[in-house]
């Protein structure tokens, strides 16, 4: 029984790789249809399932998300696998058959989603130095000096990547966690100046280069899948969408299952996630203090149509940063045409998501509106910290 279950698991989730689901996707909806429960052994399936392919062939995205979901096959046995999942959760053989079985009929009814990364088995990895990637690709023992010197400039550059991201990320977790407003707003301030100089300097350098190559990643736009949790969907599509655009990406809510896909050249993609996780963090902080200061956050109307005020203003002031930002940017770096290179990179943006979205037909978001929560939001957006209301020496 156990060696049947762990094999139409493994089937299941193979082809819903083919129908543009990563394991991401996968695990977000075996928790939102069935719980956490089910989120587990949907991790197991994906760890199973990867046996099968070598690592030459699993893009470094799908990695990442391996990674983060700790997918690992830590059972000894296919054929004993129900009983050692029941004994590793603390519950019965029972129920542990029970829950691969909606798995796999969830699995059967999944939709063909956007595909952003290429299945295992599709994927080429060149970066790293790793040599199976190179033979998988037909390239190895074939390596001039200028494209060793060239893999090597993307490691460096990929380091370097990793540490900028590293500090923004640092910065707002403790602009976020401090108790002291003017101690959060230069945290934020200079976490947005490094976030503003990365996605230039990225910008930059794809434009000298002819292309955009980020941890092995194809050139040219990419998408990006965030949730978007209950409750209150509609106001957190909103505000993801305005910072997509400050950001020059573009976002596309598909709400019954509870994601957006983010369009956009890497190095944006990145301020788009950081920025908006930790908005919604001072989102939240903010209403808890309206309910602190009067009780009034209580009703539902009241909480939406605070955060569909606060997803609007946010937008117009991420607007007039980001447009500050870079053009500053352009004045401290003359002869670089940074603005044109900006303008043509909004361009392709723009045609990868007419390509993947052919049929999109766009509508605004419009809430019931509760007059106290909407002045309410506006007002905690304006004081919400975004690195624009003075520069850090």
């Amino acid at each position: 029984m156990s060696r049947l279950v762990t094999d139409a698991l493994t089937s299941g989730v193979t082809a819903c790789w083919r129908l543009g689901w990563q394991p991401a996707d996968l695990v977000r909806h075996a928790v939102r249809t069935h719980g956490r429960r089910a989120g587990r052994m949907m991790t197991d399936a994906i760890a199973a399932a990867m046996r099968a392919y070598p690592a030459a062939t699993v893009d470094d995205r799908w990695c990442g998300q391996l990674a983060a979901l700790g997918a690992e096959v830590w059972w000894a046995r296919d054929e004993a696998y129900l009983t050692a999942w029941a004994d590793r959760h603390g519950t019965d053989e029972a129920t542990a058959t029970r829950c691969a079985l909606q798995l796999i009929t969830l699995l059967r009814g999944l939709p063909r989603l956007e595909s952003l990364v290429p299945p295992p088995g599709e994927a080429r990895r060149s970066t790293g130095g790793d040599q199976a990637g190179y033979r998988a690709t037909g390239q190895a023992g074939d390596q001039t000096g200028d494209q060793a010197a060239g893999r090597a400039g993307d490691r460096v550059a990929g380091r370097a990547d990793r540490r900028a991201l590293d500090r923004i990320r640092a910065l707002l977790a403790k602009a976020e966690s401090t108790e002291f407003p003017d101690e959060a707003e230069a945290l934020t301030a200079r976490a947005q100046q490094l976030m503003a100089r990365y996605r230039i300097d990225q910008a930059l350098l794809a434009a000298r280069s002819g292309e955009v190559r980020t941890g092995g990643q194809a050139a040219g736009p990419v998408g990006r899948r965030l949730p978007i949790d209950a409750p209150y969907e509609s106001p957190k599509a909103a505000l993801l969408g305005t910072v997509a655009e400050a950001n020059r990406c573009r976002a596309v809510w598909t709400r019954a299952l509870g994601f957006s896909t983010v369009l956009g050249f890497p190095a944006d993609l990145d301020a788009v996630e950081l920025l908006f996780t930790s908005l919604l963090v001072q989102a939240d902080s903010a209403l808890a203090h309206e309910g602190r200061s009067g009780g009034r956050s209580r009703t539902r109307a009241f909480r939406r149509s605070f955060l569909a005020s606060y997803a609007a203003r946010i937008g117009e002031r991420l607007a007039e940063a980001a447009d500050a930002a870079e053009r500053r940017a352009a004045a401290e770096m003359p002869g670089t045409d940074l603005l044109p290179v900006l303008a043509t990179r909004d361009q392709a943006v723009d045609e990868a998501m007419h390509a993947m979205f052919p049929q999109l037909t766009g509508r605004r978001i419009t809430p019931g509106i509760d007059r106290e929560g909407w002045l309410s939001g506006q007002a905690a957006a304006d004081r919400a910290d975004l690195g624009a209301r003075r520069p850090i020496h």
